[in-house]
């Protein structure tokens, strides 16, 4: 028996146990499908033991297969560091190179572009790439390689700050209010137009639900978008929630149910510690902080 020493071939395992298929993990992979055949193939026969075996539903992976799982997807994260090295590679003076962030849809569009904005004057050398999204990226995987998060990330290997608890409310613009009045308590909201989501409750429920009734009926306007719901409350739709920061940036729009609706999300910035010391990540990360947590103060006014 001879031990594989390919990373190739270990790619093409993790591609086929994560699609099902060898087509499914060619696509994935960029390769053509006898190709990743031939990669299991070199395994099974490197091994000595059989890795798959054929279903109705695809190729499912043997118990020796998935013992494998744990150390290929380390030896995946340590060549995706070697890469992201090789990519964001400087000195501490003038860091140079690529720094992929992953934040929330309102804070990646709100938030986010005046920091950068600054930090994009101190060191102009730094590529950005800014993936918006509501759900947690892997940063062990390193979908990213600064993430802004909501929740304090509970993953080991992360290095993460927590910059403080960004204030909520309810909301509506001057318009609205103007013709339909506000609410005096929170069982008066059934009786008002109110802004909210549409089929993804996620985010509704882990931020309001213990002092909201949170239901998808109770909103007269529903869309998933997050941003949206923002420029919903800004042209008048209705009442919705946002971030008391953004609110006060806007005049025409006022509070609602102050005295008894008021929620709070922790910020934190996490990188992987394998990453913290590269010079356009840690760059990168210090100035968000700082910039972070200024607006979190600006939020607290």
């Amino acid at each position: 028996m001879t031990e594989p020493s390919d990373w190739s071939l270990l790619r093409s395992l993790l591609a086929v146990i994560r699609r099902g298929s060898l087509s499914a993990a060619a696509r994935a992979t960029g390769l053509t499908q006898p190709t990743v055949g031939r990669h299991i193939d070199e395994l099974e026969a490197g091994l000595g033991v059989a890795l798959f075996t054929r279903s109705q539903t695809g190729l499912l992976p043997t118990a020796a297969a998935l013992a494998l799982v744990p150390h290929a997807e380390a030896m995946e994260a340590a060549f995706a560091a070697l890469v992201r090295a090789a990519k964001t590679g400087g000195d501490a003076t003038q860091p140079r190179g690529v720094v992929r962030i992953s934040a929330s849809e309102i804070v990646g569009t709100f938030v986010l572009p005046p920091i950068l904005s600054d930090i994009r004057k101190r060191f102009p050398n730094i590529v950005i790439e800014l993936v918006l999204n509501n759900r947690t990226d892997d940063l062990l995987r390193r979908d990213a390689d600064i993430a802004v998060r909501m929740v304090r990330p509970k993953q080991h290997g992360l290095v993460a700050r927590r910059l403080g608890s960004i204030p909520l409310g309810l909301y509506a613009h001057r318009d609205y209010i103007d013709r339909f009045g506000l609410p005096d308590t929170i069982e008066a909201l059934a009786t008002h137009h109110v802004i909210g989501f549409d089929r993804d409750d996620h985010s509704a429920r882990s931020v309001a639900s213990a002092q909201l009734p949170i239901s998808r009926e109770i909103f007269s306007y529903r869309v998933d978008s997050d941003v949206a719901q923002v420029t919903a409350i800004e042209a008048g739709l209705g009442i919705g929630g946002m971030q008391k920061a953004m609110a006060n940036r806007n005049p025409a729009l006022l509070p609602v149910l102050a005295d008894h609706v008021a929620f709070e999300l922790d910020c934190w910035l996490a990188v992987h510690e394998d990453q913290k010391d590269s010079a356009p990540i840690r760059a990168m990360f210090d100035g968000l902080a700082e910039g972070l947590t200024r607006w979190v103060s600006e939020g607290k006014s």
